[in-house]
């Protein structure tokens, strides 16, 4: 090969990779006019409400005002929750009367490549539902089969089709 062959083929690959560096490594741009935030994020407004009005607003474990009211969360610009550093965005309503209910509206961030979820316009809290309940409680050693999988022990043998299934043993009633 002729020098100047090996020195155009070096320049075309060497601009072919930037090319490709170029394509994959795009920039995200917010909206003209779209309130800038921090780390490249930018503003968006969500109306809160609770019915009855006058309940406490906590985002994220920091009171920021009674219901109905408008938050403004700084999230990415593709419309969904930026990760700060937590793997949710919490924000709770707090009962201004008796016989109503904590209500809690959580959103995962996308921390540690953890799924993100968008940011609505609009939540509204019902302070007369209660909460659902949580998971059922587990020693730590033991984490058998959830409790909708086959029927009640007291029938025999209890079938189970999930995960660990060859380990499965005949429970006695």
């Amino acid at each position: 090969m002729q020098p100047d062959e090996i020195l155009m083929k070096t320049r075309v690959m060497f601009a072919g990779g930037l090319a490709i560096i170029g394509l994959l490594t795009g920039c995200e741009t917010i909206p003209p006019g779209a309130e800038r935030g921090p780390n490249g994020t930018m503003a968006y407004l969500v109306e809160i409400e609770s019915s009855p009005p006058g309940a406490r607003i906590e985002a994220n474990g920091e009171v920021v005002g009674t219901a109905p009211l408008t938050l403004k969360i700084f999230g990415d610009p593709d419309g969904t929750f930026h990760d700060f550093g937590s793997y949710f965005y919490i924000i709770r309503a707090l009962p201004s009367q008796t016989n109503h209910y904590v209500q809690t509206a959580t959103f995962r961030t996308g921390h540690l490549l953890t799924p993100e979820d968008r940011i609505p316009k609009r939540i509204l809290f019902e302070m007369t539902q209660p909460a659902p309940a949580g998971p059922p409680y587990y020693e730590p050693g033991y984490y058998g089969p959830p409790v909708y999988y086959g029927p009640p022990v007291y029938f025999g043998t209890r079938i189970y089709f999930g995960p660990g299934y060859g380990q499965c043993r005949r429970s006695r009633g």
